[in-house]
């Protein structure tokens, strides 16, 4: 009996030893595959709190500095918390970099963060033994649902790395695979620089950049004419913001629509794009162009073929961490059918256009290009325009080369020629950081309040038997100063009538009378 007593005893002490063994490796378990995803957090949580002043931002892949990483600042700003504001610096209004969506993620911190295994995806391809992540595809799908901006049933869909590579994977599956003469590839003037550029570069002898798509309509229209041509549309346009449709048409004619800027930040959406192929990027979704990743909508499967081939002996596919990103992304996008991301890029673009478009419209030197409102059915509404850059034309005669007059004034833009465009016309982008965008507006106004102040100069004489008006303190009261601008106006021809020019600007009024006076 004692026997079994101490065995009944011992089988508990087994047991209990086992258990316990189990259960402190389960809680050993949980704690290790806990702390592995607590560091990556707090590693990336510290560097996103540093201090950078508002006027720049730390990076987990920056530079580091005695064991921490350094601020890297906005264009004009300097020092070891970007603080110092550089005030002769030169304006970046050339880059597309769209930053402007930072405001966005910093508010949906959590929402958009992923952790990363090292051990992630390490094989070439899915286990289907593709390079596609099925699960983004149909998030891209349902994002152009929500949306209404493309039509997806029934279309393939391939990645490429960013909007750049997937536009000469286009044009090299819609060209013929053996042809006597090469493809002619066109734009409308003036039209997006890469298509030109990227297609000189890797001259082929398959196609071949023609120029402008007006140059060629009568050889389209005439019907003994077989030259094939491959038309680029871009809608909304870059630089103008015009929404386009294609001009050539014809069984000769191939159109690659290039819709980078085809989301509601952009432009009314008047329905969703019905055409053969269709070219879509991240960078202008979500700002994300640094990850490089671009996606293109095809109705034909041979010519999607053509472009998986291309695709795969380029670069194999975008890789693993970029899609899982964007699949991220996108779940945020999704969240309440997208309308708060779209609705804060709107809001940014809108009023940047109306802030510059006001300043402009006081020059006679300076001009920016006229765009109408449109129906939107995603809003729902009659929407007006909210577009990525400003098409700016020096309208004096002597102003032949507009870029040199904006750089003489510190704005660096991106020259009309390089668009198929007069030198008259400059691009000047409006999607980076509020700072970069506020002072392009600053430098806009100086160069109206200078023209201004010229022809003021220029105005008949005036009588002044009274004393001579005196400088107006910069601490005058609103109202002291209007009194005095009122002042002003009596002792300068021309004044009065620009009142309204100077209470609009936002420059300081004072500096702006002294000038004139």
């Amino acid at each position: 009996m004692a026997t079994v007593q101490s065995f009944k005893y011992a089988l508990i002490l087994i047991s209990s030893i086992i258990l316990n063994l189990f259960s402190a490796n389960v809680f050993l378990r949980i704690r290790w595959e806990q702390s592995w995803t607590k560091m990556a957090a707090t590693e990336a949580e510290t560097v996103a709190s540093i201090s950078c002043s508002g006027h720049g931002r730390a990076f987990l892949d920056g530079l580091v500095v005695n064991g921490k990483p350094i601020c890297e600042c906005n264009a004009c700003f300097a020092g070891t918390d970007c603080s110092d504001f550089l005030s002769d610096c030169v304006v970046d209004a050339d880059s597309g970099d769209p930053t402007f969506l930072e405001p966005f993620w910093e508010q949906h911190a959590a929402s958009s963060a992923i952790v990363t295994a090292g051990w992630h995806r390490m094989s070439y391809e899915f286990n289907d033994g593709s390079l596609i992540s099925e699960e983004l595809k149909t998030h891209i799908r349902r994002v152009h649902d929500i949306v209404g901006n493309a039509v997806t049933d029934g279309r393939f869909i391939i990645f490429g790395a960013g909007a750049t590579q997937l536009l000469n994977a286009a044009v090299r599956a819609n060209s013929p695979e053996s042809s006597s003469s090469p493809e002619k590839v066109v734009a409308s003037t003036p039209y997006y620089p890469v298509y030109k550029e990227q297609t000189e570069f890797l001259n082929s002898k398959d196609y071949k950049f023609s120029g402008d798509t007006s140059l060629w309509k009568s050889s389209v229209i005439d019907s003994s004419s077989s030259q094939n041509f491959i038309e680029f549309v871009t809608s909304p346009n870059n630089p103008d913001g015009q929404l386009r449709k294609a001009v050539l048409r014809g069984p000769f004619v191939k159109t690659i629509h290039d819709l980078a800027y085809y989301w509601p930040h952009f432009t009314a959406i008047p329905a969703p794009a019905d055409e053969d192929l269709t070219i879509f990027t991240l960078s202008k979704l979500t700002g994300h162009a640094g990850s490089r990743f671009g996606w293109a909508i095809i109705k034909d499967e041979a010519v999607y073929q053509r472009m998986l081939t291309y695709m795969s002996l380029s670069t194999y596919g975008v890789s693993r961490e970029t899609q899982l990103r964007v699949l991220k992304l996108l779940k945020v996008v999704i969240e309440g059918k997208g309308r708060e991301m779209y609705e804060f890029g709107y809001k940014t673009m809108k009023t940047r256009w109306d802030q510059l478009s006001k300043s402009v419209s006081l020059s006679k030197r300076f001009s920016i290009q006229d765009l109408e409102p449109h129906y939107c059915s995603f809003s729902g509404k009659v929407k007006k325009s909210s577009p990525a850059f400003a098409w700016l034309k020096c309208e004096r005669q002597e102003d032949k080369h507009c870029y040199e007059v904006l750089k003489a004034a510190h704005i660096t833009g991106r020259d009309g020629s390089l668009f198929g465009a007069e030198s008259r016309y400059v691009r000047l982008s409006m999607l980076r950081s509020q700072d970069n965008f506020d002072l392009l507006l600053q430098r806009i106004e100086k160069l109206v309040t200078e023209e201004y102040a010229s022809r003021s100069s220029m105005a008949p004489s005036v009588s002044r038997e009274n004393k001579p008006v005196q400088p107006i303190s910069k601490n005058l009261a609103s109202g002291k100063v209007i009194a005095a601008m009122s002042n002003a106006a009596k002792k300068v021809g021309t004044f009065c009538s620009r009142l309204s020019f100077i209470q609009n600007m936002t420059i300081s009024v004072p500096a702006v009378i002294n000038d004139l006076l």
